[in-house]
C-alpha cells in the first residue's frame, strides 16, 4: 500500500490525540502509509502547551515540519520559531523540548530513512 491518491479537497478527518502525546497536542492525519511508515498530518498545540517534561526528542525517521500559524519556543536553543519557518530533521537529530504560549499549527511529514522500513 502507499499513501492514497487525493486531489485538492478540504481535509475533514477528526482531530485526535496522537499516541504518546502530551496534553494540548492533537493531529489530523491527511495521508498515511503505515506499511511504509510515512505520514502527513496537521498537528496543533493548544496555547500553553509545554513538552519540557518529555525532554529532548529524537526519532528513528525523517521529520519535516512547516509552521502554518503560531509559534514554538525551543527551550534548548532559547529560540522562537514562527509561522512560515521550516525544519528538516534526519533520524536521530535532537530537538526540543518546546513551549507554545499562544498555540501553533504545523504541517508534519514523516518517513523512514531510505533503505529502512
Amino acid at each position: 500500500m502507499s499513501k492514497p491518491e487525493l486531489e485538492f479537497h478540504l481535509p475533514d478527518g477528526p482531530w485526535r490525540i496522537p499516541a504518546g502525546a502530551g496534553p494540548g497536542v492533537e493531529e489530523r492525519v491527511l495521508a498515511d502509509d503505515p506499511e511504509r511508515g510515512s505520514r502527513t498530518a496537521l498537528v496543533r498545540w493548544a496555547p500553553g502547551t509545554d513538552t519540557s517534561a518529555d525532554g529532548v526528542a529524537r526519532h528513528d525517521f525523517w521529520e519535516e515540519v512547516y509552521l502554518v500559524e503560531g509559534a514554538l519556543h525551543d527551550l534548548t536553543l532559547g529560540r522562537t520559531f514562527t509561522a512560515g519557518m521550516y525544519a528538516c530533521r534526519p533520524p536521530g537529530m535532537p530537538h526540543g523540548p518546546w513551549t507554545s504560549p499562544d498555540g501553533v499549527t504545523m504541517l508534519v511529514i514523516t518517513y523512514p530513512e531510505p533503505g529502512r522500513r
